[in-house]
Protein backbone atom coordinates (compact mmCIF):
# COMPACT_ATOMS: atom_id res chain seq x y z
CA UNK A 1 0.00 0.00 0.00
CA UNK A 2 1.40 3.09 -1.03
CA UNK A 3 1.09 6.55 1.24
CA UNK A 4 1.84 10.04 1.15
CA UNK A 5 3.53 11.35 4.29
CA UNK A 6 6.32 13.97 5.15
CA UNK A 7 10.27 13.22 5.19
CA UNK A 8 12.18 14.97 7.29
CA UNK A 9 15.12 16.91 5.61
CA UNK A 10 16.44 19.82 7.67
CA UNK A 11 18.80 20.14 10.16
CA UNK A 12 18.66 20.82 14.01
CA UNK A 13 16.34 23.24 15.06
CA UNK A 14 15.39 24.19 11.85
CA UNK A 15 12.56 21.90 10.53
CA UNK A 16 12.31 20.97 6.31
CA UNK A 17 9.78 18.43 5.17
CA UNK A 18 9.54 16.69 2.16
CA UNK A 19 6.34 15.38 1.05
CA UNK A 20 6.99 11.92 -0.44
CA UNK A 21 5.22 9.16 -1.93
CA UNK A 22 6.48 5.97 -0.45
CA UNK A 23 5.61 2.41 0.61
CA UNK A 24 3.81 2.23 4.20
CA UNK A 25 6.50 -0.19 5.13
CA UNK A 26 9.22 1.84 4.24
CA UNK A 27 11.37 4.10 6.75
CA UNK A 28 10.18 7.74 5.50
CA UNK A 29 14.15 8.37 5.25
CA UNK A 30 13.82 5.17 2.91
CA UNK A 31 13.57 5.03 -0.37
CA UNK A 32 10.88 6.95 -2.39
CA UNK A 33 9.10 6.65 -5.50
CA UNK A 34 8.38 10.35 -5.91
CA UNK A 35 8.31 13.56 -4.40
CA UNK A 36 4.94 15.48 -4.51
CA UNK A 37 5.71 18.64 -2.11
CA UNK A 38 7.87 20.57 0.53
CA UNK A 39 6.76 22.11 3.78
CA UNK A 40 8.63 24.92 5.80
CA UNK A 41 6.99 25.16 9.22
CA UNK A 42 9.14 27.60 10.14
CA UNK A 43 9.13 29.63 7.28
CA UNK A 44 5.44 28.81 6.75
CA UNK A 45 6.06 27.87 3.40
CA UNK A 46 4.13 24.82 1.50
CA UNK A 47 4.71 23.76 -2.06
CA UNK A 48 2.72 20.97 -3.88
CA UNK A 49 2.13 19.47 -7.14
CA UNK A 50 -1.69 19.02 -6.84
CA UNK A 51 -2.05 17.10 -10.31
CA UNK A 52 0.37 14.58 -8.80
CA UNK A 53 -0.60 14.32 -5.35
CA UNK A 54 -4.70 13.91 -6.83
CA UNK A 55 -3.27 11.41 -9.37
CA UNK A 56 -1.65 9.18 -6.63
CA UNK A 57 -4.74 9.56 -4.52
CA UNK A 58 -7.16 8.13 -7.26
CA UNK A 59 -4.96 5.04 -7.66
CA UNK A 60 -5.58 4.41 -3.82
CA UNK A 61 -2.57 6.09 -2.21
CA UNK A 62 -3.29 7.10 1.22
CA UNK A 63 -2.45 10.38 2.96
CA UNK A 64 -1.48 10.53 6.45
CA UNK A 65 -3.20 12.61 8.67
CA UNK A 66 -1.13 15.92 8.69
CA UNK A 67 -0.20 16.07 5.10
CA UNK A 68 -4.08 15.53 4.63
CA UNK A 69 -4.11 18.70 7.28
CA UNK A 70 -2.17 20.44 4.63
CA UNK A 71 -3.38 19.66 1.71
CA UNK A 72 -6.90 21.03 3.16
CA UNK A 73 -6.05 24.00 4.65
CA UNK A 74 -4.26 24.69 1.30
CA UNK A 75 -7.51 23.62 -0.67
CA UNK A 76 -5.64 21.30 -2.74
CA UNK A 77 -8.27 18.92 -1.67
CA UNK A 78 -11.81 19.07 0.09
CA UNK A 79 -12.68 17.43 3.25
CA UNK A 80 -12.46 18.00 6.95
CA UNK A 81 -9.09 18.12 8.69
CA UNK A 82 -8.66 15.19 10.97
CA UNK A 83 -7.36 14.90 14.46
CA UNK A 84 -3.65 14.44 14.47
CA UNK A 85 -2.35 11.93 17.35
CA UNK A 86 0.53 12.53 18.72
CA UNK A 87 3.02 9.73 19.56
CA UNK A 88 4.50 11.39 22.23
CA UNK A 89 1.59 10.69 24.53
CA UNK A 90 1.97 7.10 23.87
CA UNK A 91 5.72 6.93 24.28
CA UNK A 92 4.85 8.77 27.99
CA UNK A 93 2.07 5.95 28.61
CA UNK A 94 4.95 2.95 27.86
CA UNK A 95 7.16 4.24 30.20
CA UNK A 96 4.78 4.42 32.73
CA UNK A 97 3.44 1.32 32.21
CA UNK A 98 7.28 -0.27 32.02
CA UNK A 99 7.94 2.12 35.53
CA UNK A 100 5.17 0.42 37.55
CA UNK A 101 6.27 -3.11 36.00
CA UNK A 102 9.95 -2.74 37.35
CA UNK A 103 8.71 -1.25 41.01
CA UNK A 104 6.40 -4.84 41.23
CA UNK A 105 9.62 -7.07 40.06
CA UNK A 106 11.78 -5.19 42.52
CA UNK A 107 9.31 -5.02 45.41
CA UNK A 108 9.01 -8.90 44.59
CA UNK A 109 12.31 -9.53 44.80
CA UNK A 110 13.14 -7.62 48.05
CA UNK A 111 10.55 -9.87 49.54
CA UNK A 112 12.00 -12.71 48.27
CA UNK A 113 15.22 -11.95 49.93
CA UNK A 114 13.83 -10.94 53.32
CA UNK A 115 12.12 -14.75 53.26
CA UNK A 116 15.48 -16.27 52.81
CA UNK A 117 16.96 -14.06 55.21
CA UNK A 118 14.51 -15.24 58.31
CA UNK A 119 14.73 -18.39 57.07
CA UNK A 120 18.44 -18.72 57.66
CA UNK A 121 18.07 -17.36 61.33
CA UNK A 122 15.28 -17.39 63.12
CA UNK A 123 14.81 -14.13 65.76
CA UNK A 124 15.30 -15.90 68.95
CA UNK A 125 18.83 -17.47 68.30
CA UNK A 126 19.95 -13.83 67.00
CA UNK A 127 18.64 -12.86 70.16
CA UNK A 128 21.01 -15.31 72.14
CA UNK A 129 24.13 -14.87 70.10
CA UNK A 130 24.16 -11.15 71.20
CA UNK A 131 24.63 -11.70 74.62
CA UNK A 132 27.03 -14.37 74.45
CA UNK A 133 29.47 -12.22 72.92
CA UNK A 134 29.31 -10.07 75.07
CA UNK A 135 29.89 -12.18 78.21
CA UNK A 136 33.20 -13.63 76.42
CA UNK A 137 34.17 -10.45 75.85
CA UNK A 138 34.14 -9.58 79.32
CA UNK A 139 35.08 -11.74 80.70
CA UNK A 140 38.20 -11.79 78.79
CA UNK A 141 39.05 -7.96 80.15
CA UNK A 142 38.63 -9.45 83.75
CA UNK A 143 40.91 -12.18 83.57
CA UNK A 144 43.75 -9.69 82.27
CA UNK A 145 42.91 -7.55 84.98
CA UNK A 146 43.31 -10.21 87.77
CA UNK A 147 46.35 -11.34 86.79
CA UNK A 148 49.04 -8.81 87.26
CA UNK A 149 51.98 -8.90 84.78
CA UNK A 150 55.48 -10.18 87.05
CA UNK A 151 58.29 -8.28 85.95
CA UNK A 152 61.80 -9.24 87.10
CA UNK A 153 63.73 -6.31 89.22
CA UNK A 154 67.39 -6.37 88.55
Amino acid sequence: MLIIRLSRIGRKNNPNFRIVLQEHTRSPKGKVIEYLGHYSPYLKEKGFDAEKIKYWMSKGAKVSDTVHNLLVSSKVIDGPKRKVTIARKKLAEVKEDAATETQKANTETLKKEEAQKAEEKPVGQEIKDKPEAKEEKSTEAEKSVEEPKKTQNP
